[in-house]
């Protein structure tokens, strides 16, 4: 048996490892209810003095991050337009998915690197934080050493999602749920930073692992369906692989962030933490940060049901991004922006000729 780990399913700090839903309610509500009560002198005076005397992060640490979010950006642009694009065309995709497809290809490399770290990070080093999730406040100390490992872990991930932001603005597709993109991705970079810099680590590798296996899964499912059409004909193969890698980003997008990421995560950040370390820095900041990631992957896991919903029903036949806009509607949205252009265009010279008039 884990040492960790007691007969009673609790760590052997007395701390239950892993609640259920209306459990974590009850006792997330309760706690926090009565930190809430308890903070005499919360606000920004008390926030300003917590930030300097618990954040620790070097000129160097930003000049890294920085530098490694423009390596991430001038690498895909490097594999797209010498590896991804060219392959695209070599194979014949459809021509309206050779401009998609290399932004898939380019995340699928990242995310299963990344992920497959993280992996390694949580099952084949000492660290038990995925068994244990309250360990991950064990012998806290504001500003305590991080380890090299996950330091690493942490450049990469937060570089990426500082790249991240630039390219769904600038050099993904535009989607439906950009826009929530963007937020998520602001938000990320936001946990990812500040639990770094107040030494927040350990449950930072547990949420970037919990929510990078879907990317690989949803990635992978794309690219498929990129290349099930290839010179003109249908490939069953690649049929069956986004079918496939549907089924199992429905059934994990679930299992990981809708179950384990609050059974786990959460319980752990709202819960234990304050059972570990009393009066823990930014405890409802990091704690509403957390509570913002939980509810865009609900309105994630919505459009998954829809598109569950249309395979069901029959009104889609074949595996696509629900998320996407149709041609039609693309073609729509340019004729509207026309005409609105021509119309702002018409009365400008009108308002000119009453002018001149």
């Amino acid at each position: 048996m884990d040492p960790d780990h007691l007969a009673d399913g609790s760590s052997s700090n007395g701390m239950e490892i892993m609640p259920g839903y209306m459990e974590l309610i009850t006792r997330a509500y309760s706690v926090m209810f009565t930190a809430f009560r308890d903070c005499k002198d919360c606000g920004l005076e008390l926030s300003r003095r917590t930030l300097l005397d618990h954040a620790y992060i070097t000129w160097m640490e930003i000049f890294m991050f920085l530098m490694c979010a423009v390596m991430w950006t001038k690498v895909r642009r490097g594999l797209a337009v010498y590896i991804f694009e060219p392959f695209a065309h070599w194979c014949c995709i459809q021509p309206k998915d050779v401009s998609k497809m290399p932004e898939s290809a380019w995340k699928l490399v990242f995310y299963t690197m990344s992920w497959s770290y993280s992996s390694y990070l949580l099952f084949f080093t000492s660290y038990s934080f995925f068994q244990t999730p309250p360990s991950v406040f064990y012998d806290w100390k504001s500003g305590m050493s991080v380890p090299t490992d996950i330091k690493i872990a942490y450049l990469i991930q937060g570089s990426f999602y500082g790249h991240s932001i630039y390219a769904t603005i600038y050099m993904d597709a535009w989607r439906k749920d950009s826009l929530v993109m963007v937020v998520h991705h602001f938000i990320t970079l936001a946990l990812i930073t500040f639990s770094y810099a107040f030494r927040y680590h350990n449950i930072g590798i547990l949420v970037l692992f919990l929510h990078d296996i879907n990317d690989i899964q949803l990635e992978f499912t794309k690219v498929n369906v990129y290349f099930k059409t290839r010179g003109g004909k249908e490939h069953l193969i690649n049929d069956v692989l986004s079918n496939m890698g549907a089924i199992s980003f429905s059934i994990t997008w679930f299992w990981f962030r809708l179950y384990w990421f609050p059974l786990k995560v959460m319980w752990a950040s709202c819960v234990t933490s304050i059972q570990s370390v009393p009066h823990i820095p930014f405890y409802f900041f990091f704690n509403i940060l957390l509570f913002a990631l939980l509810l865009m992957n609900i309105y994630w896991f919505l459009f998954i049901v829809l598109f569950v919903v249309k395979v069901l029903t029959g009104q889609m036949t074949e595996v696509n991004d629900v998320r996407e806009y149709e041609d039609e509607d693309l073609k729509e949205k340019k004729d509207t922006n026309d005409q609105m252009s021509t119309e702002g265009k018409h009365v400008q010279n009108g308002t000119t000729k009453k002018k001149h008039l």
